[in-house]
C-alpha cells in the first residue's frame, strides 16, 4: 500500500493476515508469565514421561507432542489452528491461487463446520454445495470435534480421487451425502465485463497476492472504454476473504482519504491503522457492492469501509459476520501458528 508499513515473515490473512507479536510485554510481567508456564510444562513433561514409559503400547512422540498443541489452540476460538509443516505448505499455496480440493471455503460458525463460499467453477460449486451448508460427516467420520484445518487436511487430496461429505441445510429433513470428485482448484480472484452504457461488472472471488493489480488492469480497461466508466457494480458474494493487505488496497482504489479499517489485539503491535490515498483512487461514479452470507472477513472489511465512506451501496444478504485477524506465525520445525491476534473493525465501528 502506498505509504504503509510492509508485513515482516508472518503471513497477515482475515481468516486472513497481520504482522507479528513482538515484546510489548513489561519485563516483570514477562517473567511472572514464564514462571507460571514453567511450572505448566513440568506437568506436561511428567505426562509426557508417563505414557512414554507406561502405556500399553509405544506411542509416536510426535504424534503426541502435536496432538497436544491441537488440543491446546481447540481452547481459543475456531480460527485458531495448529499448522503442521505440510498444512502450512498448503495454505502458502492457497494464497497463490492453486491448490488440489472441492473448491469451497470452510470456517466454524456456532460450533459447527459450516461453508462459507463455493467457488465458482468448482466440484463443489457444480455438486450444488452452498453458503451456509453444514458439514456434518466427512467419510464417515463426524465434525463434531474438527477443526478448521483437520477439515481441510481431509478434503483436499490428489485430483481425481473423491470425496464424500454429508451436509446438513435448512429445509433438509435429514443430512444428504455428496460425493465430489476432487481437481485443481486454479481461482481467478478478478473477473470483469462491461455492462454497456459505461457500467463496469467486476467479482472478487478470493483477496488473493495479486488481486489489487488484476483489479486495477480492470478498472484501466473500463475507463479506455468509449464514454469511460459511469458506474460499477463490485460483486463480493461468495467471497470468503484473503489477505488484509489486499482488502485495503483494493478500498484504497475508491476512497480518497481516512480510515479504511483498523485492527486491536492485546498486543500492542497488533493495533494497526489503515488510510486511504487519494493518489490513483477511482471516483466520481457511483458504486453498488453485491454481498450475501458466503462473503467473509476481507470481503466485509471491504464493504464495510466503503459503506462507511458513502461511497458504495450495499445490495444483497447479511454476511458470514468474522471480525477476527488471524496471524500465521512461523515455528523453528516448519510447522506454524494459524492464531487470533486481533479484531479489526470498519471506520464506523
Amino acid at each position: 500500500m502506498k505509504g504503509k508499513k510492509w508485513l515482516g515473515p508472518a503471513i497477515v490473512v482475515v481468516l486472513f493476515f497481520v504482522g507479528f507479536l513482538s515484546g510489548d510485554i513489561t519485563a516483570s510481567r514477562r517473567s511472572a508469565q514464564a514462571n507460571v508456564a514453567f511450572g505448566k510444562l513440568k506437568a506436561f513433561g511428567d505426562v509426557l514421561s508417563t505414557v512414554q514409559s507406561s502405556y500399553v503400547e509405544e506411542p509416536n512422540v510426535d504424534e503426541l507432542v502435536n496432538g497436544a498443541i491441537k488440543g491446546m489452540l481447540q481452547t481459543l476460538d475456531p480460527h485458531s489452528s495448529y499448522l503442521t509443516p505440510d498444512l502450512l505448505k498448503q495454505v502458502e499455496v492457497e494464497t497463490k491461487g492453486s491448490f488440489g480440493g472441492l473448491g469451497i471455503e470452510i470456517g466454524v460458525k456456532d460450533g459447527i463446520l459450516t461453508v462459507i463460499a463455493p467457488i465458482e467453477d468448482t466440484p463443489a460449486f457444480r455438486a450444488g454445495l452452498q453458503a451456509g451448508d453444514k458439514i456434518v460427516k466427512i467419510e464417515n467420520e463426524t465434525t463434531r470435534e474438527m477443526n478448521v484445518m483437520d477439515a481441510v487436511k481431509r478434503l483436499r487430496g490428489e485430483p481425481g480421487t473423491k470425496v464424500t461429505i454429508w451436509i446438513a441445510r435448512e429445509g433438509m429433513t435429514e443430512p444428504k451425502a455428496y460425493t465430489i470428485t476432487r481437481d485443481i482448484i486454479k481461482i481467478k480472484s478478478v473477473k470483469s465485463k462491461p455492462l454497456g452504457d459505461g457500467i463496469g461488472y467486476v467479482k472478487l472471488t478470493q483477496f488473493q497476492q495479486d488481486t489489487d493489480g488484476d483489479l486495477e488492469k480492470a478498472l484501466q480497461s473500463f475507463t479506455k472504454q468509449k464514454g469511460g466508466l459511469k458506474g460499477l457494480v463490485l460483486d463480493l458474494r461468495n467471497n470468503p476473504g484473503g489477505l488484509l493487505d489486499q482488502a485495503v488496497r483494493v478500498t484504497d482504489k475508491f476512497v480518497e482519504s481516512g480510515l479504511i479499517v483498523y485492527t486491536d489485539g492485546r498486543i500492542e503491535n497488533q493495533k494497526f491503522k489503515y488510510f486511504a490515498h487519494k493518489e490513483g483512487t477511482y471516483t466520481g461514479f457511483p458504486m453498488v457492492v453485491l454481498v450475501n452470507a458466503g462473503s467473509a472477513s476481507a470481503s466485509e472489511i471491504v464493504a464495510g469501509a466503503l459503506q462507511d465512506h458513502g461511497r458504495a451501496i450495499l445490495l444483497g444478504a447479511q454476511t458470514f459476520g468474522k471480525g477476527s485477524v488471524q496471524t500465521i506465525i512461523p515455528m523453528e520445525d516448519g510447522s506454524a501458528l494459524r492464531l487470533t491476534t486481533a479484531r479489526y473493525f470498519t471506520p464506523n465501528g
